[in-house]
């Protein structure tokens, strides 16, 4: 038999492996933030096909080095980049060229066209009956004869769009005018008040001081919410106790 451990010496090796583990997850927690940064907004929303795949291997990637240290960060690291590369490039082409985009994506499919099921579609994208009557529902869309076109996306969103006798009537088809209230904008956030914004939009603290006072808000801590659109209407909302 060797020599025991002390057992502090055993702590000490537990210890120094769990800062490791904290310093390796930290460093691909930041690394990852920062390459969906890089790649735009359109990788939060809905995932095309070559994202998708991006997004579950990156998720394998990172977690091996995370959970052994055996594996050396930078072979993961030299993955990722890889990986992200290979998606920037591919965003990059897909916007120049539309028969990549279409060889990479697909083209969206009808799925609906004047109330009728377009049936070839439907087996095509293997979608059921039961998946368009839900996606219908989901839009509140009951009754099938209403509706002019139901397409399927790119994303796997569905899009209804209802015939024009049944679409919702606006203020221009009534002869109505309707002032624009335009872009609301965050003056106080939760008690904080947004100096940058509050220029933007042209008022002082003063304006902001006499604002509150007419919602019976003395001081801006107090006020949860404060908005403001173009047209300088306001929306106020108290910060509860």
């Amino acid at each position: 038999m060797g020599p025991a451990i002390p057992g502090n010496a055993i702590r000490k090796k537990g210890g120094d492996r769990l800062l490791i583990l904290m310093g390796r997850t930290l460093l691909f927690y930041a690394l990852l933030l920062a390459a969906m940064r890089l790649l735009g907004k359109r990788q939060l929303g809905d995932l095309e096909l070559s994202e998708l795949v991006v997004t579950v291997l990156i998720a394998d990637i990172a977690v091996s080095p995370i959970v052994n240290n055996d594996v050396p960060v930078h072979h993961a690291l030299s993955q990722l980049a890889v990986l992200f590369g290979c998606e920037w490039l591919l965003s990059y082409l897909s916007m120049k060229s539309l028969r990549l985009r279409t060889l990479l994506f697909g083209r969206p499919s009808v799925l609906m066209e004047h109330g009728r099921i377009c049936q070839q579609e439907m087996r095509k994208n293997r979608f059921t009956v039961d998946e368009l009557l839900q996606e219908l529902r989901l839009q509140g869309v009951l009754d099938l004869k209403t509706v002019d076109y139901a397409i399927l996306e790119t994303s796997g969103e569905l899009n209804v769009i209802l015939k024009a006798e049944e679409q919702p009537v606006t203020p221009s088809q009534l002869g109505i005018q309707v002032p624009e209230g335009g872009w609301y904008t965050v003056l106080v956030s939760d008690g904080r008040v947004l100096e940058t914004q509050l220029t933007a939009r042209g008022r002082n603290d003063q304006w902001l001081k006499k604002t509150l006072q007419t919602y019976g808000c003395s001081d801006a801590k107090d006020c949860f919410l404060l908005l403001m659109n173009d047209a300088g209407e306001t929306y106020f909302s108290p910060k509860e106790a």
